[in-house]
């Protein structure tokens, strides 16, 4: 038992799946997941441990946010022994070719969070993640014939910015989507020398407004969800 998660050891699969609302880690567990087991609630950030297609993996919610996000992936590694953590989210997009209910798998996660900064004492890192996971989430997708995009991410500390045209600039230099946890997980994933990915559903969009329901983003990104399961299991 970690101080944020109450889970006993061993109740934690390798294999994790990382949306940050628990009531999305409770659909996934629910609709997913054969024999699913509830191993934490503390604060109602639900996760469960179940068989996916006979394998093994957990899910489970680590709120909104790199400081929330960093608290639970810190202690599912170090604690619980997690291998294969992969963030399944939402995100902006940044380019107009992109649609909304997109794939976006993160080749890097830059972003405009001081966490790195003084982790690395001023000095920049290049959060990346897993390959290997990325390439499973790819093949999958493109075997079923999902719209996915494969390029460069932000993660930003601010939902509500000061200045409305900031994603501008990213998305000049190559990023196509903005989100708030991938940088602190692919930095974490690097620190402990794990497996991490993050694959995101474009949810709402910068160039040209458009936008989906809280409903749709808690119950309705299947294709996310597959994909992350063929990553988190390969």
């Amino acid at each position: 038992m970690s101080i944020h998660i109450a889970a006993e050891k061993g109740q934690i699969a390798e294999s994790i799946l990382l949306p940050g609302d628990p009531l999305r880690a409770q659909f996934i567990a629910e609709n997913y997941l054969d024999e699913p087991v509830l191993f934490n609630k503390v604060r109602n950030m639900f996760g469960y441990t179940g068989r996916y297609k006979g394998a093994r993996v957990s899910v489970m919610g680590t709120g909104m946010g790199m400081p929330s996000h960093s608290i639970y992936v810190n202690e599912l590694i170090r604690d619980y022994g997690c291998r294969r953590l992969v963030r399944i989210g939402t995100c902006g997009a940044l380019r107009a070719e992109i649609k909304v209910r997109d794939l976006i798998l993160g080749l890097s996660a830059s972003t405009d969070s001081a966490v790195n900064k003084i982790r690395f004492q001023g000095m920049d890192y290049a959060p990346a993640p897993s390959f290997r996971l990325l390439k499973a989430a790819y093949d999958y997708a493109v075997e079923k014939k999902l719209p996915v995009h494969v390029g460069k991410i932000v993660s930003s500390d601010s939902f509500y910015t000061e200045d409305p045209d900031q994603w501008k600039l990213w998305a000049k230099f190559g990023v196509i989507g903005v989100e708030m946890e991938a940088a602190e997980l692919y930095t974490l994933a690097a620190k402990y020398g794990v497996e991490a990915l993050a694959i995101l559903t474009v949810s709402d969009h910068l160039v040209t407004g458009e936008a989906t329901t809280s409903a749709e983003r808690e119950t309705s990104f299947k294709a996310m969800v597959e994909a992350g399961f063929a990553a988190a299991l390969a």
